[in-house]
């Protein structure tokens, strides 16, 4: 009976990780450091054991690993917010205009959250016969992350306590932005979009924490809510426009 148990000297060390395996079986060694792993990894593609999604897969879980969450956040600047005093008819035209699905409720400012809004925890009070609405009947607790958090562990605690947003703070305590599950994901597969995203509204696109795509129709205030900034809009009225000025 003890030979079922028994394990040859030839099995795989249950501690090994599965890729660990794999690899050892295709390139007979193991990588000694990131280099070597991206090394077998595009070697694997250019020998077509692999496409270059899985590729591009492969070298996105890698990333993570050594992102925080600050360089992935969507900036304080660019987070869309409801106040906790809004009426339905407010909260559904924020709702409308920004097509997402979750919103931080803010009291005085965005250093004040007060929860998460989910858009669908609305739809009873749109029906005739509902109750008087009020968001504090519908408010979730907010999720609060340091913007120190390793991306990697970030996406695990999204899973294992299965939520989609977290607010992030900087050293201070101050909101410095907000993350989702999907700008995480977006990292390892590429940018998700879905049938209702049009590309060309989006003037001004993060690339990464320090880099941004501004379209030159981009109008002068979205630019200036967006960064910060205050540049005047009396003579021209895109970035475009001011650049030509320049």
């Amino acid at each position: 009976m003890s030979d079922d148990h028994s394990q040859s000297n030839d099995s795989p060390s249950p501690k090994k990780g599965f890729f660990t395996l794999i690899l050892n079986q295709l390139f007979h060694g193991e990588p000694k450091n990131r280099g070597d792993l991206v090394e077998l990894i595009r070697d694997s593609e250019q020998n077509d054991l692999i496409d270059p999604d899985t590729r591009d897969m492969l070298e996105g879980v890698m990333d993570i690993a050594e992102q925080r969450v600050r360089d992935i956040m969507i900036p304080r600047s660019q987070m869309v917010t409801l106040k906790r005093n809004q009426t339905l008819e407010e909260c559904l035209d924020v709702i409308i205009d920004s097509a997402h699905s979750r919103f931080p409720v803010i009291s005085e400012d965005k250093d004040h959250i007060e929860g998460i809004l989910m858009a669908k925890d609305l739809l009873p009070f749109m029906r005739a016969d509902s109750e008087p609405f009020s968001i504090d009947k519908v408010l979730r607790t907010a999720v609060v992350v340091p913007e120190s958090k390793r991306v990697d562990r970030m996406l695990k605690e999204f899973r294992s306590q299965r939520y989609h947003m977290a607010i992030v703070i900087d050293e201070f305590g101050g909101v410095s932005g907000l993350v989702t599950i999907e700008d995480i994901l977006e990292l390892i597969v590429g940018e998700i979009e879905d049938e209702y995203d049009d590309e060309d509204d989006l003037d001004i696109r993060q690339l990464s924490r320090h880099m941004y795509t501004v379209r030159a129709l981009a109008p002068i205030e979205d630019f200036n809510e967006a960064f910060g900034t205050h540049f005047s809009d009396d003579e021209v009225d895109t970035i475009g426009g001011l650049v030509m000025q320049a």
